[in-house]
């Protein structure tokens, strides 16, 4: 750790392979337990139509907010060494995978370059995302409308929540 003060950022997980719930589970525990990163909120998780190549299964999505004295690139190391430990294999843009972390959103900044866009540059088109973003941050406010309203423009035919609470990931059968 890099001894920065702490930083907001919010992580969207997703996957369509194998127990994706599971797998994002582990994600999160994973990263929790990182020195300089402290997983804050979880939003339910939620089935998803695929985007993209739709000719594959339905996925789950979630969204993470966590606290983190990393950089934003020593974040996205972390989130990387989490799908390789987890056996992440990059084949095919958007298709399926056993675990997908981005990285959202990393308080105010903005960064493009060198294989890190934040804002994540196609957020705010998603549905997958934004629907469990506004779960756990609705009035957070990306380019001047909150995540609510951008979300009120996008068809979010298809997604459903299939978990009643946020305490999925800790491994204790809370929910």
């Amino acid at each position: 750790m890099t001894g920065r003060p702490e930083t907001r950022a919010f992580l969207g997980l997703g996957g369509n392979i194998g127990d994706p719930a599971t797998t994002m589970a582990i994600a999160l525990r994973t990263l929790d337990a990182t020195d300089g990163v402290s997983v804050e909120r979880v939003s339910s998780l939620y089935r998803t139509p695929p985007w993209g190549e739709v000719d594959q299964p339905d996925f789950l999505n979630a969204v993470a907010e966590v606290r983190t004295g990393l950089s934003a690139r020593e974040l996205l190391d972390a989130c990387l060494s989490t799908e390789r430990a987890l056996k992440r294999e990059r084949r095919e843009r958007w298709g399926p995978r056993l675990i997908d972390l981005d990285i959202l959103l990393y308080g105010e900044e903005r960064i493009a370059g060198d294989g890190l866009e934040i804002p994540h540059p196609r957020m705010l088109g998603r549905a997958f995302v934004l629907v469990p973003l506004a779960e756990i941050a609705p009035g957070l406010t990306l380019d001047g409308l909150t995540v609510r309203d951008h979300l009120s423009r996008l068809d979010t035919g298809g997604i459903d929540r299939v978990s009643n609470g946020t305490g999925w990931w800790k491994g204790t059968g809370a929910e």
